[in-house]
């Protein structure tokens, strides 16, 4: 039954598909990326997300995980938050197994920032505020050689900076990616940044007065965007 509700999403999502909010879609990617959607407003996505976990919210959690991880695995975009949705209404009941689990589908399986952030902000992040010895987990996907892990050592964490938490571990990220040459990771740690200043103006200010030299222009710019204007000055001075 669930493999034949998968199958009626995705003739759903295929339906309703337009072509003009693909190529909307793909403007907010660069050129040489190619970018797996259907083309579905936001919305639209939300509204058969919630259509279908109706049809399987009384499933064990293990099976709508494995439903998960098949939407996950097609590629599509709306199909990854479509997975990071129904995921994420299980964050209740989530164990600490289940962080291996998510590293394993973020290597196997994410592929743009978008399918990045939508998982790893909410799944990731859920898991690490159950589980706040797990913070230090991220580390190692600082050091990873796939991208998008490292871009989630950073996006992970950004609900719980918004609270002000974890900022040691988040400053301890921040300084394994600081010289990071991938322009999505640098976008990604400054933003942790960014939204760390909000509860932690100060010791985010001095954190990035003392690297500034180090830390590329995209990086620095994305942190200090909420930043007063004369503290904005004195960072972005050469």
């Amino acid at each position: 039954m669930s493999s034949e509700i998968v199958k009626d999403l995705r003739t759903e999502l295929k339906e309703k598909s337009k072509s003009e909010v693909k190529k909307s879609f793909n403007r907010f990617f660069k050129k040489e990326e190619e970018i797996k959607c259907y083309g579905l407003k936001s919305e639209e996505v939300r509204v058969i997300s919630q259509k279908y976990y109706k049809k399987i919210k009384d499933l064990p959690k293990e099976k709508i995980f494995e439903l998960c991880e098949n939407l996950l695995s097609s590629g599509y975009t709306e199909e990854t938050f479509i997975a990071s949705s129904w995921c994420y209404k299980l964050k209740n009941s989530f164990t600490k197994s289940d962080f291996e689990l998510f590293e394993n589908w973020i290597d196997k399986y994410i592929d743009n920032w978008a399918k990045c952030d939508s998982f790893c902000s909410r799944n990731v992040g859920a898991l690490i505020e159950k589980y706040p010895n797990y913070a230090k987990r991220l580390k190692e996907w600082a050091k990873s050689k796939n991208k998008w892990l490292k871009r989630a050592s950073a996006v992970s964490l950004i609900n719980t900076a918004k609270k002000g938490d974890f900022l040691e571990e988040i400053f301890e990220i921040c300084d394994i990616l600081l010289v990071e040459k991938e322009e999505l990771v640098q976008k990604g740690y400054g933003w942790l940044l960014k939204v760390s200043s909000k509860k932690n103006e100060d010791k985010v200010f001095e954190y990035v007065l003392l690297r500034k030299d180090k830390m590329p222009r995209t990086s620095l710019r994305y942190a200090i965007e909420n930043m007063p204007p004369d503290k904005k000055r004195l960072l972005m001075k050469k």
